[in-house]
């Protein structure tokens, strides 16, 4: 694709969206740290307050200082993935859509592979649908970025 044709708008408006979501669901695990823990405990345990109920009040403390980290790491993620978004991608540059694809990738298979590793597979799926969130609109764009021969 060449940096005059524009990307279509669904998918950038698609991509948007799932990135500004992958920020807010960062930057709230710093802001909601209680709503967070009832999150994963949900996902992981079955049962919104397992984790304030059932771990110590240092673990808990621990486990919420993990999830703002992770959070702040997200919405740094998040912004740099935006930035690549509405600057290449959008001009229709196959750096931007290689910097994008490539950072889901790299996210996506070490935090699976260790989420089932370590027996968490709630966390596996949770990524699935992240993944699939994002793999979509990449999909769709493939062969306009010109990767139709590599």
């Amino acid at each position: 694709m060449n940096a005059n044709k524009a990307v279509p708008k669904i998918w950038f408006h698609w991509l948007f969206v799932v990135v500004i979501g992958v920020m807010l669901f960062g930057i709230s695990m710093i802001l909601m740290p209680g709503l967070i823990r009832a999150f994963f405990s949900l996902l992981v345990y079955s049962a919104p307050m397992t984790i304030d109920a059932e771990f110590s009040p240092a673990a808990v403390e621990y486990i919420t200082l993990l999830h703002g980290v992770l959070g702040a790491v997200m919405f740094g993620w998040g912004a740099i993935m935006l930035m690549a978004l509405c600057g290449p991608f959008r001009r229709g540059s196959k750096e931007g859509w290689n910097m994008l694809t490539v950072s889901v990738a790299v996210w996506f298979v070490p935090d699976t592979v260790f989420s089932l590793g370590t027996g968490f597979w709630q966390n596996a799926v949770l990524n699935a649908v992240f993944a699939v969130l994002f793999a979509v609109p990449l999909a769709a764009t493939y062969k306009a970025f010109g990767n139709e021969g590599t």
